[in-house]
């Protein structure tokens, strides 16, 4: 069965997550609505009524201020002169009454409304009154008047007035307390909301992160079968050209040795000069020729050098041949003294080496190539170098022989690299570990 992707995972905590935003998205739009409703129908209208209150206050102390200069007879002017400071007092005592009115928060009672009109009502009538007296010369009466009646009626304007004063403040504090309230409602639920986001990330991240591990160990462990089979049919293939290259030069080679005797014998007691004898050597020519050929073929499947002397007078020796079979000039460079490789490591190094020359003459057709190896005290390095065109891209990591070089590298825990060099061409480094110890 497919294994399961993370997509589903990652969709719901996804879908959880955005559910978690819109939902609060949606209680801070609905808490920002209550503190607007708080701050414009209470807050700012109380504060706006308070101000039309305090412009009464100060009316009605302005009409106490007058009454007791009046009573008192403070000042030289006769009673009817203040009448028109107490028309001018009334028109704005009316004007700040209707803005009031307007503004009246919903704390005010309907029977505080009717005092309060009601006592307005009444003062400007005995106020009317008031200067009647004063028109008829009954000064006394008309200060009689204004202490018994008018004075009265004045305090209870500004009672009802100091009543509702009191009342908006009371009304203000409590939604400041309220507006406080929804604050912190606002702040927890937020705290909440961040506790929630990062909780749905935590457990998305770790189910998505479980499942990445899972998918990482399965691929871990596949690349580990891939490695193992890797290397077996390397094995294999190593162990048929052993096989191969022992028939060749066993079989066939003392096959071809023992014809070359054979022909070589007929055409001594043959007559010379004669034709028969010329077609016998022409034969044993063909004869040694391909016996040539075929212990070529045998070294080249596996060179006998390599169980002999090691990998470094190997490589010297293929070198040679190389140059033999296609008249490329190698510049050998060996720095460093080769320590004793053992076949395990030898015959990849080896192989490495021969397809990495073998592309040379597929692809770069040069003249000339490179060859760099450099020893170390535990580590190997070789580079194989021309100033060819270098790979064509579609070959430069997907090419069967460069996969197999790849795959030789990581069986010895090393690596391969193909660069360009600056000069153009393709440069084939690799480096690898070379065991203590190990014996061929």
């Amino acid at each position: 069965m497919p294994a399961r992707t993370p997509t589903v995972i990652q969709l719901l905590g996804l879908a959880v997550t955005l559910a978690a935003v819109v939902a609060y998205s949606l209680f801070t739009l609905v808490q920002l609505d209550g503190l607007k409703r708080l701050g414009s129908d209470i807050v700012d209208r109380n504060r706006r009524d308070s101000l039309q209150l305090i412009r009464i206050q100060n009316d009605l102390s302005q009409i106490g201020l007058a009454m007791r200069d009046i009573t008192e007879g403070a000042v030289p002017y006769p009673m009817e002169s203040f009448k028109p400071e107490f028309d001018r007092i009334k028109g704005d005592l009316e004007d700040a009454l209707a803005v009031e009115a307007r503004l009246m928060p919903s704390g005010q009672t309907t029977a505080q409304r009717s005092m309060l009109q009601g006592a307005f009502t009444r003062f400007w009538n005995e106020t009317a009154q008031l200067w009647a007296l004063a028109g008829e010369g009954k000064t006394n009466d008309a200060k009689t008047l204004i202490r018994t009646r008018l004075e009265a009626e004045r305090a209870t304007m500004t009672t009802v007035i100091s009543r509702l004063l009191m009342q908006n403040n009371e009304a203000e504090a409590a939604a400041v307390q309220e507006i406080q309230l929804i604050y912190g409602k606002v702040e927890r639920n937020l705290y909440l909301f961040f506790a929630a986001v990062l909780a749905a990330i935590m457990i998305t991240g770790g189910l998505v992160i479980r499942h990445d591990r899972r998918m990482f160990a399965r691929v871990s462990h596949l690349s580990e079968q891939r490695k193992e089979l890797a290397g077996k049919v390397i094995t294999v293939q190593e162990d048929v050209f052993r096989t191969l290259a022992r028939e060749l030069h066993d079989e066939f080679g003392q096959v071809l040795t023992a014809l070359g005797m054979m022909l070589l014998r007929v055409e001594k007691k043959m007559p010379d000069p004669s034709a028969e004898r010329d077609d016998l050597r022409e034969v044993r020519e063909i004869a040694n020729q391909t016996l040539e050929r075929v212990r070529g073929m045998s070294q080249m499947l596996h060179p006998p050098v390599l169980d002999d002397y090691g990998l470094e007078k190997s490589i010297e020796w293929y070198l040679r041949q190389f140059q033999k079979q296609t008249g490329v000039h190698v510049h050998y460079e060996k720095a460093g003294v080769g320590p004793w490789i053992g076949e395990k490591v030898a015959i990849h190094v080896y192989r490495i080496l021969q397809e990495g020359l073998n592309n040379v003459v597929r692809h770069a057709k040069t003249p000339d190539a490179w060859v760099r190896v450099r020893y170390e005290q535990a580590r190997m390095e070789m580079e194989i170098e021309d100033h060819g065109p270098g790979l064509p891209a579609e070959r430069r990591t997907g090419g069967i022989g460069m996969i197999g070089m790849r795959e030789r590298a990581e069986l010895l825990g090393g690596h391969i690299e193909f660069e360009r060099p600056v000069d153009g061409g393709t440069r084939v480094k690799l480096s690898v570990p070379l065991p203590a110890g190990e014996k061929a």
